[in-house]
């Protein structure tokens, strides 16, 4: 399972015009699922996610988790992670998860956020988005529960 992690003051996903989905300060997590992913790939990831120390603290370091600011969590599907572009310039999806195995574990993935803090939001699976955000920093951090990076 992979993470795009971005620290935003702000962010809204839309979907056929209409906000499906917007939070203010927080995480906005891209999530995509492979597909040798288990659940435990799921509890794994989203325990170091809402538990991400990249909101800085009174001395100005990144020291604080999103838990610990009172902040609000926006998680967005994002098969795209999983693109292979190594070989040629079109990118390959055969390692992303099959729809109903990915939305499985997307949806835990969600379910195991929210055991953590009621403040978490969705984008729509499978849905044509358009993801709207303020990075504040700017503050990006990749995860790979196989921590290949």
């Amino acid at each position: 399972m992979r993470a795009v992690v971005q620290r935003v003051s702000r962010a809204m996903v839309e979907v056929e015009e209409k906000v499906v989905s917007s939070i203010n300060r927080g995480i906005l997590v891209f999530l995509g699922v492979g597909e040798e992913d288990t659940l435990e790939d799921a509890e794994y990831l989203a325990e170091k996610i809402i538990n991400l120390r990249i909101f800085e603290d009174e001395k100005g370091k990144m020291n604080l988790s999103v838990l610990d600011v009172g902040g609000e969590v926006l998680v967005v599907s994002q098969f795209t992670l999983y693109g292979d572009v190594r070989k040629g310039k079109r990118p390959s999806f055969t390692m992303a998860a099959p729809q109903d195995k990915a939305n499985n574990l997307y949806e835990e993935f969600v379910k195991f956020c929210r055991e953590k803090t009621e403040n978490v939001k969705t984008g729509q699976f499978q849905a044509h988005m358009i993801v709207k955000l303020e990075n504040d920093g700017p503050v990006t951090i990749l995860l790979d529960s196989k921590k290949t990076f």
